[in-house]
């Protein structure tokens, strides 16, 4: 979030590290010991030496960048639906605060039995009747995401995650398959609402609702997630095997390092893979 971001590039700042946006690693070349990145900026392209190498992307990114042999694909399976509100919603249950409700995790269509139908809908090959899905309203917590005019003005934002959405139902016909999913998810979370969302949804500059929906296609294209995976691979117990180091981020050249979510012990957006290839290098 704002504050949480501003606070650890500060902290890094403070700490002797140099920040440099608009720089796209392109390649990284080591011999275990001593390793060059290569990176593309508006003015061309410039070689950085370095001891070690810490990689905050997916593994299948990582090893395009060394140009090893690539993991296997990876396949998301979620419908991303950010919203930008001049209010919260009013709830069918008037006894319960909208600021209450949307504290926390918001749950929709997330019982056992709509879960397994959803499940067995997208097994099929067919997209979720009832899709389900989990709403958070991160301005409540961090008001900093907006900006201070917005905030004043008591604006809110709405992040919906919609789940059993697999890359493959959107293959055919991304566009159509997002505008069916999306109106399908908003009737689930209407359901629980006196009014339509989109009554609460601002306009942007040229009069149209501020909302954007994000198939695992889109996240490929537009953040390289690797099959639209936001963890970057499917989840797992933490577990160590032959090509695993004591902290679950070493990789097959001895000074390059992975710290995103695709790490052994990732941990999802935990930032555990962080923590653990900043230890990694320290114990070196």
């Amino acid at each position: 979030m704002g504050a949480l971001t501003d606070a650890l590039a500060g902290a890094a700042r403070a700490a002797g590290a140099e920040i440099r946006v608009r720089h796209e690693a392109t390649r990284i070349e080591t011999d275990g010991s001593a390793a060059e990145v290569t990176v593309r900026t508006p003015d061309g392209e410039h070689v950085v030496a370095a001891r070690r190498v810490l990689v905050n992307a997916s593994p299948q990114a990582l090893a395009a960048l060394l140009g090893d042999v690539p993991p296997p694909p990876a396949e998301g399976a979620q419908l991303k639906v950010n919203m930008l509100l001049t209010r919260l919603p009013r709830l069918r249950d008037r006894s319960v605060d909208p600021r209450q409700a949307f504290a926390g995790t918001f749950h929709i269509a997330e019982g056992y039995g709509q879960l397994a139908d959803a499940y067995r809908d997208a097994a099929a090959g067919r997209l979720p009747t009832a899709p389900p899905s989990e709403i958070y309203c991160h301005s409540l917590t961090d008001p900093t995401i907006l900006g201070p005019e917005l905030a004043a003005r008591g604006y809110q934002t709405l992040t919906l995650f919609g789940l059993h959405a697999p890359a493959r139902l959107f293959t055919a016909d991304n566009d159509a398959a997002r505008a069916a999913l999306l109106k399908a998810t908003l009737a689930e979370l209407d359901a629980h609402l006196e009014e339509p969302i989109t009554d609460c949804l601002a306009l942007d500059a040229n009069g149209e609702p501020c909302i954007e929906a994000k198939t695992p296609l889109d996240l490929e294209r537009d953040l390289r997630l690797p099959g639209g995976h936001i963890f970057h691979r499917d989840l797992s117990f933490p577990y160590a095997d032959e090509g695993t180091g004591r902290w679950g981020v070493e990789t097959a050249h001895a000074n390059v390092l992975l710290c995103g979510a695709g790490a052994v012990r990732g941990g999802g957006v935990s930032g555990v893979p962080g923590h653990n290839a900043a230890m990694a290098a320290l114990g070196e």
